[in-house]
């Protein structure tokens, strides 16, 4: 990196800024592994309106795919929920995420490994932060492995190619569609 790099401003570090469609909603953001199943998981939730996945927490602007599994940007996959907290509180999301994946191996979840896949909560507000936190410290005691998941501010969130977007429901790799019905528990197989 020059010089001149570091007095640049760096857009990815920056907050997420977005906001959600309707103003009585909220962001939640999770990263627990590859982010097609997670998305999918986060999909059936009464209450969660919109998903999406992408990247965030990294170093490098307007990130791809490509880019992020190289390793050399520090972004994490994620998926960005917007919910109903009067539908779906925040601590629902929360439960669903810790069951979704192993949170103490450090970037890895089964045989994906990279930081792209570490686990990670991304907050919003204050009142996000603070469950969060109170959410990890009880998943603690009901574990003997440290958890390492990183609990820390949305940053921008960068939307993943759109050949992303939904992956499982729409097919994924071998265009066996998976439900994403509210409700639905049928289980996840997460490349398709």
């Amino acid at each position: 990196m020059s010089t001149s790099d570091t007095q640049h401003h760096n857009p990815a570090l920056d907050p997420d800024t977005d906001t959600p469609d309707n103003p009585n909603h909220e962001f939640a953001e999770f990263g627990a592994g590859c982010f097609w199943g997670v998305e999918l998981a986060f999909q059936r939730v009464p209450g969660v309106v919109k998903t999406e996945v992408g990247y965030t927490q990294g170093h490098t602007h307007d990130p791809n795919y490509k880019l992020v599994c190289s390793g050399t940007t520090n972004h994490v996959e994620v998926v960005r929920v917007q919910f109903d907290p009067n539908v779906s509180p925040y601590t629902t999301l929360l439960d669903l995420f810790w069951s979704r994946h192993n949170p103490t191996t450090p970037n890895r979840q089964g045989n994906d490994v990279g930081a792209q896949y570490r686990s990670g909560i991304y907050y919003y507000n204050e009142t996000q932060a603070r469950l969060a936190q109170e959410s990890k410290d009880a998943k603690q005691l009901e574990l003997k492995d440290k958890i390492v998941t990183e609990i820390l501010p949305a940053k921008r969130f960068y939307r993943a190619e759109e050949y992303h977007q939904q992956y499982l429901e729409k097919g994924g790799g071998q265009g066996l569609k998976q439900s994403a019905a509210k409700g639905c528990n049928d289980p996840i197989r997460c490349y398709g």
